[in-house]
């Protein structure tokens, strides 16, 4: 369960995710904290441009192998806007990374495009539970879920 004190970095996700949304984006945010609380790496989804690869959750994967040694890896925590796809659970699983704490799950995401009337993704959402079993995950975070919903609810009916 997400404690008070960290509250503050899926906030942080949410306000990353409204900048990807107000950039033309989908509406995403992932935040990399060191154990010791310290925030090491952040970003924003930035698929717009065409590489639907380029996954704010897929990013402290990247930065992580760069940059922390397997024991710094493991101690982090991934906070992030939505649950991780395949994609992003499995890369966080590969350079084994620690925590995992997801605001919206995948569950709730394609509930809520379907309502949209999205089509759906050419992956499967799987949960990351699935994907990565080794993984340690909370969510959803109760007290940020409709402000996530809302910006998908936005995305997604600007685009209509």
């Amino acid at each position: 369960m997400v404690k008070g004190s960290e509250l503050g970095h899926p906030r942080r996700c949410v306000a990353l995710a409204r900048e990807a949304l107000e950039a033309g984006d989908e509406p995403f945010g992932s935040v990399l904290v060191a154990a010791d609380g310290t925030v090491l790496a952040e970003d924003r989804n930035r698929v717009a441009a065409g590489d639907r690869t380029r996954h704010p959750e897929f990013e402290p994967a990247r930065w992580s192998a760069a940059h922390l040694t397997p024991e710094e890896r493991a101690a982090a925590t991934v906070y992030t806007s939505g649950e991780h796809c395949p994609m992003c659970a499995a890369a966080h699983a590969w350079v084994g990374l620690g925590r995992i704490v997801y605001i919206a799950s995948s569950e709730q995401l394609e509930s809520w495009l379907a309502e949209l009337g999205v089509p759906a993704a050419p992956v499967r959402a799987l949960s990351v539970r699935e994907v990565a079993p080794g993984a340690a995950v909370e969510g959803p975070v109760p007290e940020l879920v409709e402000e996530v919903r809302d910006l998908h609810r936005r995305c997604h009916s600007d685009r209509r």
